[in-house]
């Protein structure tokens, strides 16, 4: 098997490596397929097996620091040898069924990572959209030849190969990347002459095309999502041909978050379930089988040609993260990279409350050591999305920061996130800040109810749209002492002119903001800023695309003006993630010291 680990390098975790071990002698060590070269290690990223497991692709700038290109190492071991010598952006390879060619996902030209995620390229002059062409692209393993398939002008996300290799299911948008993920379609492309061919537009978003085993159908994850990559939803059927889709997991209680055939004509998939992660099988008459449940995530699910055994990285709050396989709920470690690392958090706990009449669910965190005895604050962390989940993963950022500092951290997943099926996550509407909102303020009683906590030191705290919601809380209650708000959005009205993804912002809110400004206003923190007393710091990307800086100066401006403390702190050269060490640093450590400074 073959998997990703950074490398440390003078600035912190950035390059990467791949790394190859064999599951049959689970002794044995593992090695780099590519050793440094030049004094310098590599941007790794993407392994592929060949179908006959005698070969392994993957991406690496080995060649050329800032270009990657397409390798292929023998799996026995040997030299790796470059595939491809071209310049721009290469992501997701697929080997063709016969084995002769590699698939990859190809932005001629382009320096910089796609997504809607990093930082922006800075305007100069007459602005005009980027339309940036993501295309399938194929390279012949022999002679190295490569040729662009799918059509210029249509934006590829994601994609998969027929079983005869003679089209690509392909989810896909005409125009920009970054801005048209929220109405791409399902389409199938020609491998020969490149002809692409719709076969469904969804009424919402899509991910994890897949063909069926005999190449009759096309399975995908549809539903309310916020960010590409960010999966959650039904699993759905579409005609390869054409013809009525079909939902598979109608009224399922979980969300599918990745989904992989079975020769059998089974569809294996993972799931957020109720705070837990799953893996379950689903047959042709709609019959779902729970293989395995945990209070712990597997990433990067892998299955084998069988689909009996996994692959998949492996964590949970008291477990970093480890590579792990074998049969689904039987795998074994097959890394021990992090076995001496310690949690800086004390014990965690999931717990359960209802609002509205609906089961709502979030995990608490404990202070790594606290006196029972005594009562502590409470830092209440909300995700990002909204469409998405706080998980039992190993702890990163502020969740893990805070607890060892002797805060209790709680992670709600109010409506909106996934884990409770696809009309819970439909369930802020048209609705942002009201619903979910309430959500989390039960949610905080019973995390109060559960733990020795000072009911009169808490705060807030998040990240796009847990900054929003941070936002939100301060100028709704007077129940939070201090306050964080990162990327953050204040306006709704202003916001909607401001961002490079307004498209993202429809199924939200139903409409544009010139058609229904009502709805828009009515979910602004802006809107009742004179209620806000609580000390707020800001924080925010340079060049961001998703949330723009005018809107963290829009907020900052309004409390200080009105004589609410608050800071701005702006990174340089960041987008929505920061991604820089000594940003990521900074960033923690003013956190920490806001917090301590109010609820102390």
């Amino acid at each position: 098997m073959a998997w990703v680990r950074k490398l440390k390098d003078a600035n912190g975790l950035k390059p990467a490596a791949v790394e190859v071990a064999s599951v049959s002698v689970p002794a044995e060590k593992s090695r780099r397929v590519t050793g440094a070269r030049d004094g310098r290690d590599h941007d790794e990223k993407w392994p592929a097996w060949s179908p006959d497991s005698r070969s392994l692709a993957f991406r690496s700038d080995a060649a050329k620091a800032g270009q990657a290109q397409v390798w292929v190492v023998p799996a026995a071991g040997g030299a790796p040898k470059q595939i491809t010598h071209v310049t721009g952006q290469i992501s997701d390879l697929r080997w063709s069924p016969d084995g002769r060619s590699i698939a990859f996902l190809f932005v001629e030209g382009s320096m910089q990572e796609t997504g809607a995620l990093t930082a922006y390229k800075p305007d100069a002059g007459v602005v005009l959209e980027t339309i940036e062409e993501q295309r399938i692209a194929v390279v012949d393993v022999a002679s190295g030849a490569v040729r662009q398939v799918s059509p210029p002008k249509l934006y590829v996300y994601d994609y998969d190969w027929s079983p005869d290799g003679k089209r690509f299911a392909a989810e896909a948008a005409e125009g920009s990347g970054t801005n048209n993920y929220w109405i791409a379609q399902l389409y199938v492309v020609d491998a020969g002459t490149g002809r692409a061919r719709s076969i469904w537009k969804p009424p919402d978003q899509i991910a994890c095309p897949r063909f069926s085993p005999d190449g009759k159908e096309v399975a995908v994850i549809h539903g309310l999502m916020s960010d590409e990559g960010s999966t959650g939803g039904d699993i759905w059927t579409v005609p390869a041909a054409g013809g009525a889709p079909k939902n598979r997991t109608e009224g399922m209680k979980a969300s599918a978050s990745a989904l992989f055939w079975r020769p059998s004509g089974e569809i294996l998939f993972t799931e957020h379930v109720d705070g837990d992660e799953a893996v379950a099988a689903l047959d042709a008459s709609g019959k779902i089988r729970t293989l395995w449940r945990g209070s712990e995530v597997v990433a990067k699910l892998s299955a084998a040609k069988n689909g009996m055994a996994v692959a998949a990285v492996r964590s949970s709050f008291s477990q970093p993260f480890e590579v792990v396989a074998g049969p689904i709920g039987a795998w074994t470690a097959v890394t021990r990279v992090n076995a001496a690392i310690r949690p800086l958090w004390g014990k965690a706990r999931s717990l359960t409350w209802t609002s509205d009449g609906q089961r709502v669910q979030g995990w608490l965190l404990s202070p790594l050591d606290f006196n029972p005895a005594k009562k502590s604050p409470m830092v209440v962390v909300v995700h990002g999305g909204p469409s998405s989940a706080a998980t039992a993963s190993w702890p990163s950022r502020w969740t893990a920061l805070l607890p060892s500092q002797g805060y209790f951290v709680f992670l709600p997943n109010p409506r909106g996130s996934y884990g409770q099926g696809e009309t819970f996550t439909r369930g802020n509407v048209k609705d942002f800040g009201y619903g979910d909102f309430r959500d989390i303020e039960r949610g905080v009683d019973a995390a109060l109810a559960a733990a020795p906590i000072d009911p009169k030191r808490l705060g807030i705290c998040g990240w796009s749209y847990g900054g929003y919601m941070a936002m939100w809380a301060v100028t709704q209650t007077n129940r939070y002492r201090a306050a964080v708000a990162g990327a953050g959005i204040v306006s709704w009205q202003s916001y909607y002119g401001q961002n490079r993804i307004d498209q993202w912002l429809l199924p939200f809110f139903g409409a544009s903001v010139y058609d229904d400004p009502n709805v828009y206003a009515r979910s602004s923190p802006i809107t009742f800023i004179k209620k806000a007393k609580t000390p707020t710091l800001v924080l925010h990307g340079d060049r961001d695309s998703e949330v723009p800086t005018p809107q963290g100066y829009e907020f900052w401006h309004a409390l200080k003006t009105l004589g609410v403390p608050t800071a701005l702190v702006i990174y340089e050269n960041e987008g929505h993630a920061i991604t820089q060490p000594k940003h990521q640093l900074d960033r923690d450590r003013r956190l920490i010291e806001w917090f301590d400074r109010y609820l102390r």
